[in-house]
């Protein structure tokens, strides 16, 4: 299929210009992090990549409020020389901004959340960012709980990945845009190309023993243990398919994997994910075939705020596979 299957064609355009930025940052201006109160870290393209897409929100749906992960508080105690970079990059596809656009384009971000709102991750999986491999923009529209939009700009996921013909997990300079809508399914295209579109569907593996499993290199993000747990509990043998960020729900969207999920780690017992993190990927499992719930397999719930604050983790399947996946979990995380 060569014709947009998911409008709005801008958001998409916002979308490509924020994976440009960032490539470029990723590639030639540095990579160097700043750590913010959370102690997490966060570079020169967080923010050019969130100054871009605000840019495009401001001009084509100004009444609807943004809350995105960076804020102009943090970007104004950052380093002059990263704040370099993020002008450097941003001219890029917005050339003629200055300093007073980017501040304007970072204070878009409303900071709390709205009934009807755009959520944005710049850059999800800042440190797959870091090392040079994988990550993803990611871009939803939230109305009342419910996602109506969802996209993802993976720069550096593989287009053949999707395809079924490579590794996962190879590290490429072409890659992968996916996007969704409620009813009209998940596409995905180079990232590229604006043609090209193809449908996104889970696969059809039904044993758990051959499910391919989706992990991430960082092992703060989750509980590694009782995952390992719940593969020997599923006798799953094939080895993980380790990336960062929600790249990781593009290719499970696109059937190259069955099983992702975030457990809750052994230092934060509590912790509740942040809605930015899980609604862009989450729509495209969704409406590619697949499941979404928490660890108790409720529907994750984004009319809480910031985070999925009624939910415990989140796993995302193939669909055939979801219940003996809840049910494995009850024996291991209870």
């Amino acid at each position: 299929m060569n014709a947009m299957p998911v409008e709005p064609r801008w958001a998409l355009a916002a979308l490509r210009d924020a994976a440009r930025v960032t490539r470029v940052v990723q590639q030639r201006l540095g990579t160097r992090a700043v750590t913010k109160a959370d102690r997490s870290p966060v570079t020169a393209a967080d923010f050019a990549a969130q100054a871009v897409v605000s840019a495009w929100l401001m001009t084509y749906d100004p009444d609807t409020p943004l809350l995105a992960e960076e804020d102009l508080a943090t970007w104004r105690t950052i380093p002059n020389e990263v704040r370099a970079w993020v002008l450097q990059a941003v001219h890029l596809v917005r050339p003629k901004a200055r300093w007073d656009d980017v501040e304007a384009w970072l204070a878009h971000n409303r900071g709390v959340a709205h009934a009807r709102m755009w959520v944005l991750d710049p850059v999800d999986g800042t440190k797959g960012f870091l090392r040079g491999a994988h990550y993803a923009v990611a871009l939803a529209l939230i109305d009342q709980g419910r996602i109506q939009w969802a996209g993802l700009a993976c720069p550096r996921l593989a287009p053949e990945a999707l395809l079924g013909e490579s590794d996962p997990a190879r590290v490429s300079d072409m890659g992968v845009l996916a996007v969704a809508a409620p009813g009209v399914g998940a596409w995905w295209s180079p990232l590229i190309s604006e043609e090209n579109w193809r449908r996104l569907r889970v696969s059809s593996v039904a044993n758990p023993a051959q499910a391919r499993v989706l992990r991430s290199f960082e092992a703060a993000h989750t509980h590694e243990e009782q995952i390992d747990a719940l593969m020997h509990v599923l006798g799953v043998h094939r080895p993980p398919v380790r990336l960062d960020s929600q790249a990781k729900y593009a290719l499970l969207a696109a059937g190259a994997a069955e099983i992702y999920l975030r457990i809750p780690p052994p230092q934060r017992p509590d912790y509740k994910e942040k809605i930015w993190d899980q609604a862009a990927g989450a729509l495209l499992v969704i409406e590619a075939g697949g499941r979404v719930t928490d660890l108790d397999g409720r529907a994750l719930d984004f009319s809480q705020g910031l985070t999925l604050a009624r939910n415990r983790g989140v796993l995302a399947t193939n669909g055939l596979l979801h219940e003996p996946v809840l049910m494995a979990l009850r024996r291991v995380v209870g």
